[in-house]
């Protein structure tokens, strides 16, 4: 399996609901860095997994769209704990969008999967893995 990954970074604010999150139910910040993968068996015809420009630009734009918001207000988001994990996948599902609408090339029709794991911390982090 080939793969290529493309980082951005978000920064939000949010709170938790549950005893097991302790401190964290207050509202607090998190800054995350943001890997994206993505995967195929074989090269394309111009011997590359994605476009890592095109890469680069999606998930930008996708993460432009958390960045700075407080995401305990964001309607998308009522009654979730928008954990590291939860949030992996918001963003791996909002780039499979992306690639399914041809925003990546028409070479990224070809991909088998993607992973996206977001970094808390350089000790922790989550990933969210899909097929496409």
């Amino acid at each position: 399996m080939f793969s290529i990954t493309v980082r951005d970074h978000i920064m939000v604010a949010h709170s938790f609901r549950g005893d097991v999150f302790g401190p964290a139910q207050r509202l607090h910040g998190a800054t995350f860095l943001v890997d994206a993968t993505f995967r195929r068996e074989q090269l394309d015809e111009d011997d590359i997994v994605v476009d890592i420009g095109l890469a680069t630009r999606e998930l930008g734009a996708v993460v432009a769209e958390l960045n700075y918001r407080n995401l305990d207000n964001e309607p998308d988001f009522a009654g979730v704990n928008t954990s590291t994990e939860f949030l992996a996948k918001v963003v791996a599902d909002r780039l499979a969008e992306r690639v399914h609408q041809g925003a990546l090339g028409e070479g990224a029709r070809g991909l088998a999967g993607l992973a996206v794991t977001l970094h808390e911390s350089h000790v922790a982090w989550a990933s969210y893995e899909r097929a496409l």
